[in-house]
């Protein structure tokens, strides 16, 4: 028991793990949960749900929960030891996984079960098992099974390859501005880059591809030489059109080999291709429903977006003497155009969200709406900065969460929810474990001994992670493998995410969560009223963005061959799509993580499929708030009864039964296209 990994007593010791402890202590636990399976595949031992719970699922939860707080650890602090471990010990456990999914012996336990003894949690329990044994392989025979294992193996292999190539050449650039070069740029982003360059013993100012550094400058940068320079590197990361010191990290084969095995193990399957695969467990029929949506959607943004960019090009034309906008101008032409029409700027919206502000703004809204209180808790952490919280429902214990917001060297890009531990009325003590779970973000940090400062959309992703988390934590289900998000479908599991992401625009909930970094005074309402109006700006332009990063996907999976260049996919995809093209070096797929590295293989259309129910479903809170008589008479769509309501039908509800009789149970009906278009301004 001195390997903290092996200590299941209470949350994980991460301030203990070392990586000299992973390879023991996962040996021990494959040994221990190769026994299980063994014990419950026996002849002799019965076709029990409660039975083979108690053996098997128990030895791989421990699996699970080691694994899950070593992976977490090589994402958020990655070291060159930490990696080598992880990297060492990924083929072992990747292995159990497959073998385990495809153990025809335990395949015939799962179908021997009597589905009338169990509970309606264990049933979807068990109905999502045995489907999943047949995606894992359980049915195949011989060669067949070997080749299916092997695939797996190296796909396991390959996403951590593609992940490690993304997060090494994003921090191996580096570009040190002189003064000359970085006016517009906001203070706050260059008193950190001016820091980091002296830390190095250099002059100027550090810039970087992290996003709290990179996105700023392509916003406010004057000179478009320098967003250039940033833009070219960004967009060629882990590629072929990258300069040739960083060549190492090129993901092209990557890819390419990825691609292949899909469809190999597609077919293995009796599937035509891997995109028919990746629906077996989603709401979405088939692919083709995907794609029609998709391009319907699409077809409805585009007069939007065509109007988006003849909007940028005449302001650049007219105001800023640029008659002919290149791509990295248009994220700087957009934010003038913005603050000229609606008089207000990001930066300085961003002096009214300080962290701690904010956070205690999303407290609020949630222990509103749901009816709980958050409290601040201990635990071992993996880096100072990174804090702990429990949530309570009178009195009781409901989840907790570690909440890890700054960007650092080490630490992988975006923003995520992943879950260290999940409810579960455990079978071999009888006792209720509470689910605990990781909020991560990568915000830039505050200098000066002034807290940080958040944009919109930096709250916007704090909400959009926050409500992953409730959807995790606020589960009643007790089944283990159905409770919070998990066996939810993917293309539902973002509803709960997307649907907090409204309150970041109720101005009931925003003027509680702000107060000026240098004079505290709280978001004033003029300037609320600005941001309200200028809500969907561009909203065409970015709704189709993300149809093309969705059609692309589908059809990588689908009608793309492996064999072929994946870029030219990409360029067939963009004329259909895009409005404004891309420079001819432009490799986005190459650090297109959601699909290589992040589990939304063929599943990056659940964004916008998740979107329909999410705004669908705020519309019942907007639709009681105006029976209610609305803000005017000091009702918002912060309405209890409301909450409690989608509480109970979403979030509690889990993966415990379909999303679509989750989503029917709170709204009464189907979901409508209608409240997303309206909310996109596209009504």
């Amino acid at each position: 028991m001195t390997n903290p990994l092996l200590d299941f007593s209470d949350l994980p010791l991460f301030d203990r793990i070392l990586p000299e402890h992973v390879g023991a202590a996962i040996d021990a636990l494959l040994v221990e949960a190769d026994a299980a399976l063994e014990q419950v595949t026996a002849p002799d031992f019965p076709a029990s749900w409660s039975e083979i719970s108690r053996v098997l699922d128990v030895a791989r939860e421990k699996l699970g929960r080691a694994w899950g707080a070593v992976s977490h650890l090589n994402s958020v602090a990655d070291t060159p030891e930490l990696r080598a471990a992880y990297n060492a010990a990924l083929p072992r456990v990747t292995g159990f996984w497959t073998r385990l999914g495809a153990d025809e012996r335990l395949y015939a336990k799962y179908k021997a079960i009597d589905a009338s003894t169990l509970n309606g949690e264990q049933r979807q329990a068990h109905k999502n098992a045995v489907r999943n044994f047949v995606l894992s392989g359980a049915e195949l025979t011989g060669t067949a099974k070997e080749r299916f294992a092997r695939i797996q193996e190296r796909q396991a292999e390959l996403s951590q390859r593609f992940s490690e190539n993304a997060l090494d050449a994003t921090d191996a650039f580096a570009y040190y501005a002189t003064a000359d070069e970085v006016p517009g740029i906001p203070a706050d982003v260059l008193e950190t880059a001016r820091a980091q360059a002296q830390a190095e013993g250099k002059t100027g100012y550090r810039l970087s591809l992290k996003m709290p550094c990179y996105l700023p400058v392509m916003q406010f940068a004057d000179s478009s030489a320098l967003r250039e320079t940033l833009y070219k590197a960004y967009t060629t990361r882990a590629s072929d059109q990258a300069p040739a010191e960083f060549s190492r990290f090129d993901n092209s084969a990557v890819m390419r080999e990825m691609l292949a095995l899909r469809l190999e193990e597609a077919q293995l399957l009796g599937y035509r291709n891997f995109g028919e695969v990746s629906l077996v467990a989603k709401m979405a029929r088939s692919p083709e429903e995907v794609i029609t949506f998709l391009r319907d959607l699409a077809r409805r943004a585009r007069p939007y977006a065509e109007k988006d960019v003849a909007d940028l090009r005449a302001f650049a034309r007219e105001k800023l003497n640029q008659s002919d906008p290149q791509p990295w101008d248009y994220t700087y032409i957009g934010e003038k155009l913005k603050e000229a029409r609606y008089a207000f700027s990001e930066q300085e919206v961003k002096q009214y969200f300080t962290a701690p502000k904010v956070l205690a703004g999303l407290f609020k809204i949630v222990e509103t709406l749901f009816e709980v209180a958050i409290r601040r808790d201990s635990a071992p952490v993996w880096k100072p900065g990174v804090e702990f919280y429990r949530i309570e429902r009178n009195g009781r214990l409901m989840g907790q969460f570690y909440l890890d917001p700054a960007a650092r060297t080490g630490k992988r890009g975006g923003a995520w929810m992943d879950d260290a531990r999940a409810r579960w009325l455990r079978p071999d003590t009888g006792r209720l474990q509470t689910p605990v779970a990781h909020l991560v973000c990568n915000f830039a940090e505050g200098m000066s001994s002034k807290p940080a400062l958040l944009t919109h959309d930096d709250v916007t992703t704090l909400f959009h992670e926050f409500g992953h988390g409730l959807h995790h934590m606020l589960t009643q289900v007790d089944e283990h493998d159905v409770s919070g998000i998990s066996g939810v479908e993917w293309d539902a599991v973002e509803l709960p995410s997307q649907f907090m992401e409204n309150f970041c625009w109720e101005w009931q909930v925003l003027k509680h969560m702000t107060a000026h970094v240098d004079t505290g005074e709280p978001l004033p309402r003029e300037l609320f009223d600005k941001m309200l109006a200028a809500k969907n700006f561009q909203s065409g332009m970015q709704t189709l963005r993300q149809v093309e990063f969705s059609l692309y996907d589908m059809l990588l999976h689908t009608s793309h061959k492996p064999s072929d260049d994946p870029m030219g996919l990409l360029i067939e995809v963009r004329k259909e799509t895009a409005v404004i093209a891309m420079p001819s070096y432009s490799r986005t797929p190459h650090t297109f993580s959601h699909i290589f590295s992040g589990g939304y293989a063929a599943g990056y259309y659940s964004y916008k499929w998740a979107e329909v129910l999410s705004a669908d479903a705020y519309a019942a809170f907007e639709e009681t708030a105006k029976a209610n008589g609305g803000e005017e008479a000091g009702k918002t769509t912060v309405t209890v009864e409301t909450g409690r309501k989608y509480r109970q039908a979403i979030l509690e509800a889990g993966g415990s039964r379909p999303a679509m009789e989750s989503f029917k149970a709170f709204r009464g009906r189907e979901p409508s296209l209608d409240a997303l278009l309206r909310h996109l301004g596209m009504a």
